[in-house]
């Protein structure tokens, strides 16, 4: 397990002095597990919205986040004409939320993980997929024949999910996410993983 969540988790576990332990779970489950008390916290590139808010809380952020659609080559999908496709999305993810507020439920199919909607639109069950930028270059890369729109379909900004109410986590999380901040860390994770555009 690798990324700029992971690294992020355990440059703050080192900041405050704790162990981490890393669980590998579906998006859906990560957010329960927090909200249940299972897991002390949840780093998947997940955005803060109102509905998130009303069952845990959330750090400041610590990166952005691109959600961008891919597409098959050749293919006559753009973001104006989105809602007459078919949209393949990991299923609790904004890029489901967004896409089934935008479009509606019909015109778009959640899947358990980004590589199983990937493989829906190269078997044509779906026109497109809506995902975060970092995996979408990843399946791209891995995938002959598909590419990426030009034009980003959202920028959201990313937060470590926890407990609702849990103000002692809050506050040591944000003050050691300032801490990383601050020094180049955040930056330097970030850059590991995303080229600079």
């Amino acid at each position: 397990i690798e990324g700029i969540d992971v690294d992020t988790a355990q440059a703050i576990a080192e900041k405050l002095g704790l162990e981490l332990q890393i669980d590998d779970m579906d998006f859906d489950a990560a957010l329960l597990s927090v909200q249940q008390g299972k897991a002390d916290i949840a780093m998947a590139g997940i955005t803060v919205t109102d509905e998130r808010m009303a069952v845990m809380s959330f750090s400041d952020s610590y990166a952005t986040g691109v959600q961008v659609v891919i597409v098959k080559e050749g293919s006559d999908v753009t973001l104006d004409n989105l809602g007459e496709k078919m949209i393949g999305t990991q299923r609790g993810t904004t890029g489901y939320i967004y896409t089934s507020d935008d479009y509606g439920d019909d015109h778009v199919t959640a899947y358990d993980n980004g590589a199983s909607a990937v493989q829906a639109l190269i078997n044509g069950q779906v026109d497109c997929v809506v995902i975060d930028s970092a995996p979408a270059e990843a399946f791209v890369a891995a995938n002959a024949g598909l590419t990426i729109l030009d034009t980003e379909y959202a920028n959201e900004d990313y937060a470590i999910g926890m407990a609702k109410d849990n103000t002692a986590l809050q506050e040591a999380l944000n003050k050691a996410l300032a801490e990383l901040k601050a020094d180049g860390t955040i930056q330097s994770i970030i850059d590991k993983y995303i080229s600079a555009k």
